[in-house]
């Protein structure tokens, strides 16, 4: 059976195309496999015109042959998460390498679309049937533990019993196409030794072509006071906006310090626009919008708010506050704040969401802020993760936006993640139940 992969064979396209092997340059000594590997890529006119007087050999780079070790890649290939890159040496040497970039799949070929969907789970079992389809994989210790691990209905037969075990599968389901972003099991260990040796065992793991490193936004918690979140009524004493400046930015500066040991960051627990400035400045690979509890409670705040404007009742200003204590907003020490003053905040939250205006009215006010924010950053290679989605409009108003002509743009830079159970959801119609019902009620009387 012969494969055919038009791309790279030049069918379809407008003018002549060279391959590599057409610069009639020598190939290093020992690389030879590796070129081979590199025999349909194709050169335009103006590329070729450059390069066929300069070049005198080919030959790749150790990263080049590393990540073929690693991956242990086919004859005739290069693995898909890796776009391939030359560079002409002042000696005629062109020499060619693969750089991690998930928005390609093997053989150097763009995937489908700009935009990447990524799965936000650790269950092997689920994360199977949508592999192929991904470019991203992103999960948390609640995710790991206690979704997978310490779920017997989820990890069959208790097969899995260790972390490790389950990043050990889900690296060989994924391939090397696919970038994992594993978070810290505690991002407030105060010895960074420590915190270096989980994540060189996640490297080790995964590789560290593979490999993000999830850092969180710390806010207010720190050493001291997580045991606050762990005990008794589980809530802490001061209020999300009363950091001091060392906790607050904790996150940013452990993202730093690990990008200075080659560590790519998803720098994750972003829920307002106004944390997106900041978090750039800790130079990340992927920024975060969670939208699904910030939609849902800003629905909730916005109804109670009408209630109370139409009857004048405190009742609903009551409910406010709880809705506040219940989700943070106000801390275990705020159980007695003026309602006039939590009538005051809702209106400030409603207000700053855009829910009352086309900006915002969807829950999607801050992925629209953090595209504009990207296409202003000089990271290039920072990409902005949409996640956290339930229910009938989430994922279908994100696809909406997405083809906005506004955001063309960036479009490669947006993924979009979610349990793979959500997106598969929305790859399905009435009609597919009405149309396979006909096709298949003809094809049985064929019989």
């Amino acid at each position: 059976m012969t494969t055919v992969n038009y791309l790279t064979g030049g069918e379809g396209r407008i003018g002549v195309q060279f391959s590599l092997q057409s610069l009639n340059a020598s190939v290093l000594s020992g690389d030879e496999p590796y070129i081979q590997r590199l025999q349909n890529l194709l050169l335009d006119s103006q590329d070729y015109q450059l390069l066929k007087s300069a070049v005198q050999a080919i030959g790749v780079t150790p990263r080049f042959r590393d990540v073929i070790k690693t991956f242990q890649v086919a004859e005739g290939e290069t693995p898909a998460g890796f776009r391939v890159e030359s560079k002409l040496c002042s000696d005629g040497l062109l020499q060619i390498d693969l750089v991690r970039d998930i928005s390609y799949d093997k053989n150097g070929m763009k995937r489908p679309t700009g935009m990447i969907f990524s799965a936000d789970t650790a269950n092997p079992y689920e994360l199977a049937p949508i592999a192929p389809l991904l470019g991203n994989l992103t999960c948390n210790p609640g995710i790991i533990y206690d979704l997978f691990i310490n779920n017997p209905k989820a990890n069959i037969g208790n097969k899995y019993q260790t972390r490790d075990e389950v990043f050990e599968e889900i690296g060989r389901i994924l391939g090397p196409g696919c970038d994992i972003s594993i978070e810290l099991n505690d991002p407030f260990e105060r010895d960074f030794e420590k915190i270096l040796e989980e994540v060189e065992n996640f490297k080790e793991l995964l590789s560290e072509y593979r490999l993000v490193i999830k850092v969180p936004h710390t806010g207010p918690v720190n050493a001291e006071n997580v045991k606050e979140l762990l005990t008794d009524d589980k809530r802490l004493s001061v209020r999300y906006d009363q950091a001091t400046t060392v906790d607050a930015l904790r996150g940013h500066n452990l993202a730093l310090k690990l990008r200075e040991y080659g560590y790519r960051i998803n720098y994750t627990l972003m829920f307002e626009p106004y944390q997106s400035a900041l978090a750039l400045q800790a130079k990340p690979y992927f920024i975060n919008s969670f939208i699904r509890h910030r939609l849902i409670q800003t629905t909730k705040m916005k109804q109670l708010l009408g209630f109370f404007e139409l009857t004048n009742d405190t009742k609903y200003l009551v409910d406010i506050r709880n809705l506040m204590l219940a989700n943070d907003y106000l801390s275990k020490n705020d159980e007695d704040t003026d309602l006039f003053k939590v009538l005051k905040l809702a209106r400030d939250i409603v207000r700053y969401r855009n829910f009352d205006n086309a900006f915002g009215s969807d829950g999607l006010d801050m992925v629209r802020h953090n595209l504009r924010l990207l296409r202003h950053t000089n990271l290039s290679d920072t990409r902005l993760i949409i996640c956290s989605m339930e229910g009938e409009y989430n994922y279908p108003d994100i696809d909406k936006l997405m083809t906005d002509p506004e955001y063309s743009d960036v479009i490669d830079r947006v993924v979009i993640t979610a349990e793979p159970a959500y997106l598969a959801r929305f790859t399905s119609t009435n009609q597919v139940i009405s149309y396979q019902r006909r096709f298949m009620t003809a094809a049985a009387g064929q019989k």
